[in-house]
C-alpha cells in the first residue's frame, strides 16, 4: 500500500542524482546513527537502494558498463537511456505536474505512520482490502481496453496486474470465506467509480492511474513491503505481502525503464497529455482520501503498535524502539519527553550494567546517608 501509493515519480528523480556516484549505503542499515533525513528524504534515498540493488544482481565484475562496489551499489552506468528524455515526454511532465501531489501524498500521516513502522494490523488488512477493489476496478478497464492504440503499448499484464496477488493477501488475513469479509469502504468508492468511469468513457486516461500506481508499486512500495513484514512479524515466506512482489519482473529499475519509455512512445497532442497529468493528480487525491479514511478508523481501534520502521529508525525524527537503542532513549529523555524517561530506566534496569550501575550508586547513596546521620 502505500506510500506505494505515492511514489510513482521518485525513483526517476534519484536515478538522474545517483548516476556516476558511489552509493556505499546498504540496505542493512539498522545500527544506530543519527541522522537529520526528512521522511521524504528517506524514503527516497531506500527507494535508490533498492533499484541499485536490483541492477545489481544483474552485472558482473567484467561487465563494462555497470560496475559494482564491495556493497553492492552501483558506481557508474556508461549509459543511460534517460539522457535521451526531453521535457515534452510524457513521464518528464508527469514527473513535474504531479510533484506538489506527490509532496502531499508522501507527507500524510499515515505514510509517515507507516514508514516508521508504526501501522496497525487491522489497518493493513483494511489497506489491503481497499487496495483489492481499486485494482479489480483497473485491471478489468484496462482489459476492456487494452487494444486502444493509447494504451496497448504499455499493456503489462504477466508483469504488473495486482488483483489476483491481493486476493492471495486477502485469503491470508481474513481466512477462505474472506470474500464475505470485505467491502468497498465509502473513502475507496470515489476511486473504484472514477476509474470505471474512464475506462468506459475516456479510455486514454487510464494511462494516468496505470502510471501512479503500478510505478509506485515497483518504488516506494518495496520499501513498505520491508517495514510491514517486520512491523506486522509477517512469515519471511512472503504470506499477506503478495501484492508486493512482481514475480515476472526481474529487475525493477529495467522494467520501469521500459514502462517509461514505452509510455512517452504514446502518440498524443499536448492538449492530452495534459489531461493526463491532471487525472494523475486526481490519482493522488483518491488515494490520499483512503489514507484519511484509515486515519480516521485507526482512532477508534486498540491495537498494540511497535516503531519496525525501515531501516531501524531515524534518530533525526526521534523515530526509533528504545529497547534496542539506548542512544535513541536518551536522545528522547533530553527532548523533555517523560515517557522515554521511564523508558529508558526500565532499559538499564533490564540491563547487566545497568543493574551494576543501579547498585553501587545505591551503595554510594546509602553510604553517605550512614556518615551523615553518625
Amino acid at each position: 500500500m502505500s506510500k506505494e501509493l505515492t511514489t510513482s515519480q521518485t525513483d526517476r528523480q534519484t536515478d538522474r542524482q545517483t548516476d556516476g556516484q558511489l552509493t556505499s549505503q546498504t540496505g542493512s542499515q539498522t545500527d544506530c546513527q543519527p541522522t537529520s533525513q526528512t521522511d521524504g528524504q528517506h524514503t527516497r534515498q531506500i527507494a535508490r537502494q533498492t533499484d541499485q540493488q536490483d541492477a545489481c544482481r544483474e552485472c558482473t565484475r567484467t561487465d563494462k558498463d555497470q560496475r559494482c562496489d564491495e556493497w553492492g551499489g552501483i558506481i557508474t552506468e556508461v549509459e543511460d537511456e534517460e539522457d535521451d528524455l526531453s521535457p515534452d515526454d510524457l513521464s518528464e511532465l508527469l514527473a513535474e505536474g504531479t510533484k506538489e501531489s506527490h509532496d502531499r501524498a508522501e507527507n500524510c500521516q499515515f505514510v509517515k505512520d507507516f514508514l516508521r513502522g508504526r501501522i496497525q494490523r487491522e489497518l493493513f488488512k483494511r489497506g489491503t482490502a481497499a487496495l483489492y477493489f481499486v485494482y479489480t476496478a483497473m485491471e478489468e478497464e484496462i482489459e476492456r481496453n487494452r487494444d486502444h492504440p493509447q494504451f496497448a503499448p504499455i499493456y503489462f499484464p504477466t508483469e504488473l496486474h495486482r488483483r489476483e496477488a491481493l486476493a492471495h493477501d486477502l485469503e491470508y488475513f481474513y481466512g477462505e470465506d474472506w470474500e464475505n469479509q470485505v467491502t468497498c469502504s465509502p473513502g475507496t468508492q470515489p476511486y473504484v467509480d472514477r476509474i470505471h468511469e474512464v475506462g468506459r468513457e475516456d479510455p486514454v486516461l487510464l494511462v494516468a492511474h496505470s502510471y501512479t500506481r503500478y510505478m509506485g508499486d515497483l518504488s516506494g512500495g518495496q520499501i513498505l513491503k520491508k517495514v510491514a513484514q517486520r512491523a506486522l512479524k509477517l512469515p519471511s515466506s512472503g504470506e499477506g505481502l503478495h501484492f508486493y512482489q512482481f514475480e515476472g519482473i526481474h529487475s525493477a529499475k529495467a522494467f520501469k525503464q521500459l514502462y517509461r519509455s514505452r509510455m512517452n512512445e504514446l502518440e498524443m497532442d499536448q492538449e492530452t497529455k495534459e489531461r493526463i497529468i491532471a487525472e494523475s493528480n486526481l490519482a493522488f487525491k483518491f488515494n490520499m482520501e483512503v489514507f484519511t479514511e484509515l486515519e480516521e478508523v485507526g482512532k477508534n481501534i486498540k491495537e498494540e503498535v511497535l516503531d519496525a520502521g525501515f531501516p531501524g529508525h531515524g534518530h533525526g525524527d526521534m523515530v526509533g524502539d528504545v529497547n534496542k537503542c539506548p542512544y535513541y532513549a536518551a536522545k528522547m529523555v533530553a527532548s523533555g519527553n517523560t515517557n522515554f524517561a521511564c523508558q529508558l530506566a526500565m532499559l538499564l534496569l533490564r540491563h547487566p550494567a545497568g543493574q551494576m550501575v543501579l547498585a553501587s550508586w545505591a551503595a554510594a547513596v546509602a553510604g553517605l546517608a550512614a556518615w551523615y546521620l553518625m
